[in-house]
Order: structure tokens, then sequence, then C-alpha cells
């Protein structure tokens, strides 16, 4: 299959589970008292995004049980444990979602980013205090819906521990990045633990909770840890990539934000071995001052050194490791899909 159709098959399948996830927020999240909270904590799921993470956790889940895709409503969905009750899947795709909402929320207010997804960011639109509570009512309301799945004890437990280690992962990662800015130099292997602790955590966590609500064997969830780990890592380089190329209306925030902001990146570390002066390709003293044509300058000093096709061709190869990973699934057309969705998050434009 060809790129395009590839991508189109990958999108496809993630709008099915995102117009599922979307309709269900609700349920899952309802208003509550007071309403401002319950507002801003909403804001940003209701803006929409990919729900790329849910996405992983859902065909995941029909990977492990040989499920055709969208075939089974996800609330009442088989285990792998003859005679046993259906568990609510969906209500573990939801946690994690609203987990990647809690971390948006606190990094637009670290960064003082102005925008997400297209609408003003929480803090812009409620005010930082109002901002952090409703991140922090997130990061609480998802433990709470990955209680409600009706898996065994046992593996509900399992989750909730797999989803609670991976926020302190998150944190820990998002201290080092904040700490790379005062750095003058970070070497690849630093940034690569970095983003592994700070997004793909919680790609690891989408792939591998299924396994556990599931029922499957330790070595199954142990590799699909692996493969939401490697294929998270290619996100956040794509992500970076994207930050210098694709168009700000189309990103929903300001392109060459990172530059603008100082943050380390794969592609910056490599420039500065190259002999570039990254921290002279952006006046950043005012950064809404900065123009396209400072940014485009830049990345044409960034491509030329070869620091952005260093980068693509790192996430190309983690994508490749991570879907070694699904040798341990059956061969089904969700097994295939996992492995879409992998290529895909180094093939996106936005």
């Amino acid at each position: 299959m060809n790129p395009e159709a590839r991508a189109q098959t990958v999108e496809d399948a993630i709008e099915r589970r995102r117009e599922i996830v979307n309709a269900n927020i609700d349920e899952y999240l309802p208003m509550g008292d007071p309403e401002r909270l319950y507002q801003a904590s909403r804001h940003v799921l209701l803006a929409g995004g990919k729900r790329l993470r849910p996405t992983i956790l859902l065909v995941a889940g029909e990977a492990l049980t040989e499920t055709d895709p969208g075939t089974v409503d996800y609330r009442e969905f088989p285990t792998l444990v003859e005679s046993e009750d259906r568990i609510d899947l969906l209500a573990a795709a939801v946690s994690v979602e609203v987990i990647q909402s809690f971390t948006l929320i606190h990094d637009d207010i670290m960064d003082d980013d102005r925008m997400r997804r297209g609408e003003p960011a929480v803090h812009v639109a409620f005010g930082s205090d109002t901002a952090i509570l409703a991140g922090d009512t997130l990061y609480s309301k998802a433990f709470e819906i990955m209680l409600d799945t009706g898996a065994p004890a046992d593996r509900a437990l399992e989750a909730v521990d797999t989803l609670a280690a991976t926020c302190t992962r998150i944190c820990e990662g998002q201290s080092l990045d904040i700490g790379f800015e005062e750095r003058e130099t970070v070497t690849s292997e630093e940034y690569l633990d970095m983003i592994d602790r700070k997004t793909a955590v919680l790609y690891a966590a989408a792939a591998s909770i299924p396994s556990v609500l599931l029922g499957a064997d330790p070595a199954v969830t142990d590799a699909l840890t692996e493969y939401g780990r490697s294929i998270g890592r290619a996100f956040q380089i794509q992500d970076d990539v994207l930050d210098l190329t694709t168009p700000s209306d189309v990103l929903g925030k300001q392109r060459g934000s990172d530059l603008i902001e100082g943050k380390r990146t794969l592609i910056t570390q490599h420039a500065r071995e190259q002999g570039v002066d990254v921290d002279g390709l952006i006046d950043a003293s005012d950064p809404e001052a900065v123009t396209d044509r400072e940014i485009d300058a830049a990345v044409e000093t960034l491509q030329a050194a070869g620091s952005i096709d260093y980068a693509r061709n790192m996430a190309a190869d983690l994508v490749a490791e991570g879907i070694e990973e699904l040798d341990v699934l059956p061969e089904t057309e969700a097994r295939t899909r996992l492995a879409q969705i992998g290529n895909y998050l180094i093939e996106r434009s936005y």
C-alpha cells in the first residue's frame, strides 16, 4: 500500500474512533459544579484533537482478541479469558485521552502558548488559576474513568498503576525539558530519554493497557509497551519537525515556537554539532515580533545542515523497531492497522 493510501486508511480508522470518543465525552466527563471549572476542564477535549492514543488503545484491543475492527461495541468488549464478563474498553480509551488533555493544559501554562487546536489555550480563556485546577481535575478524573472498565479487580488495579506511573514519568520528562532550556547543549541520548518520559510513555500506556485489562500474557504486554514507546518517541521527533515546517494555521499554534522558546530538540542538537549557531537563528527577545521570514531562514539553515533529515531518519528507525514488536500478536487486520498507525505518525503533515 502506498503512503497516500495508507494514510487515508489510518485517517479513516482514527476518524471512526474519534467520533465514538467525542460522542461519549459527556458520559465519561459530564459537566459539574462549579460550572466554570468543568468548562475549563473540557475546553481542550471539546476543541478536537486527533485522538491518536485512544485509537491505538482500541485497535490494540481488537488485535489482541482477533476482533475485526469496528465490529464490536467497545463498551461491551470481550476479554481473553473464557466465560468472563465483557468490559468497557472505551472507558480506558477516554481515560488516556483525558490524561493527554491534562498534560496539554499544564504544558501551555508553562510555555505560555496562547493557542491550542486553533482555540485560545485554557489559561488564556479562563485564567491561569482556573487552568491549573482544570488540569488537576482531569488528572483525577482519568483514574476514576479507568476504574469504570468493569475489568477484574487485579487487572483494573494494574491498569491504574500503569497510568499512575505514566503520569509520574510525564512530569519527569517535562521537568527535564524545562531544564534543557537552560543548557547550551543536550546530547541525543538525553533528548531521547526526555521524550521517552514526556511523550512516549503515554503511547506505551495506550498500547499496553488493553493487554492488561483483557488478560493477555505479560510478555505480550511488554511487547506492546515497547511498540508504544518506540512510535511515541518517533511521534515527538516528527512533532519537532512539523513545528518548523507546517504553517501556523495548520499547526494551531505559532510555527517555530520551539526555536523561539529555546527548546532543545534532536534537530537543534544535530545542527550544533554541525557548527550552526542555533541560538542566533531567531531573535526571540520579542516572541510576538518573530516573522515567517525569520522562521523560513532558520529552517533553510537547519535543512542545509542536514538536521531535519537526521531527525526524520531517526523517527523512521524508531517506528520500524516498534512495528517489530507487533510480531507477538496474531496476524489480523487490527495488527496491520497498528503497524500502519506507526508509519502514519511520521508521515503526517500536522
